[in-house]
């Protein structure tokens, strides 16, 4: 059987890790990785967008997606990506639903809000390294 207070650390641990790897991957992989930083300064550009936007989300993706899998200030990593993934859902809107499709669709998107939401909702989880979730103690030690 399941028990909400043995079990729900390590499903918002899982979903913490799930959705800094995918947000590392956006970052690291895609962005910088294969469109390098000024294909997708560029990109964002065209979209009408500042380009140095594109700089920023590419860092935030990557500094918010290692945040995310070690744990770190878990509610607020997961509320200042909504913005990104806002902007993300209102270019892909006109695609339709399915984000396979030509452009994209809104449907990632869409999903990868709901899940943000959800996270910042749970908390950080089993395992995180926020150095407010340890011990009074141990508080002053992690912190420098």
């Amino acid at each position: 059987m399941f028990d909400e207070k043995t079990t729900t650390p390590y499903a918002a641990l899982l979903l913490r890790v799930s959705l800094g790897v995918m947000a590392l991957a956006h970052g690291a992989v895609l962005k910088l990785g294969t469109f390098g930083l000024a294909g997708t300064m560029g990109w964002f550009g065209s979209i009408g967008y500042p380009p140095v936007l594109g700089a920023v989300v590419a860092f935030a993706e990557i500094l918010g997606g290692i945040a995310l899998i070690l744990g770190i200030r878990v509610r607020l990593v997961s509320l200042l990506f909504l913005p990104i993934l806002v902007g993300a859902l209102v270019q892909h809107a006109g695609q339709g639903w399915v984000f396979s499709g030509k452009g994209g669709g809104w449907e990632f998107p869409a999903f990868w809000i709901a899940a943000l939401l959800v996270q910042a909702g749970l908390g950080a989880g089993a395992l995180a390294l926020d150095p407010r979730r340890l011990p009074a103690g141990r508080r002053v030690a992690a912190a420098a």
